[in-house]
């Protein structure tokens, strides 16, 4: 019976330390090398284009509805709003290319006026984004 009793009371635990730290570890190796992009947040009906290049990643999106509106970071921006908006953006993440899709039935004068908004957050490379074609 004392046999019993000594092997009931040495019951063999696992020490989680080492795997929590290692995960701990990961999650945040995978925070700092997560590029964070700020996507535009709706889908367009992109233009066609026959010739194309591949851009850098950027990291903000700016879309333009085939209604006029505009939409930066997942919610929609008046015009006036767009350099403040970009502004604070490259605050949070430095970036040299800002990706505009504009919906193939955009009004040229709003994509022109968000590109000059752009140019004055202090943005000047512009891409255009464009379907295969």
């Amino acid at each position: 019976m004392a046999r019993k009793r000594i092997r009931e009371e040495e019951e063999a635990t696992i020490d989680m330390t080492p795997m929590l730290d290692i995960v701990f570890i990961m999650l945040i190796f995978f925070i700092v090398t997560t590029s964070f992009v700020k996507e535009a947040g709706i889908e367009v009906n992109k233009p066609k284009a026959a010739n194309q290049s591949k851009q850098k990643s950027a990291n903000i999106f700016v879309a333009v509805k085939d209604n006029g509106e505009i939409w930066l970071d997942k919610r929609r921006v008046d015009i006036e709003r767009v350099a403040a908006n970009i502004e604070k953006l490259l605050a949070e993440q430095p970036t040299e290319v800002v990706i505009i899709q504009a919906d193939k039935d955009a009004k040229h004068g709003i994509v022109v006026k968000v590109m000059d908004a752009i140019k004055e957050a202090g943005i000047d490379r512009i891409s255009i984004a464009a379907a295969k074609g």
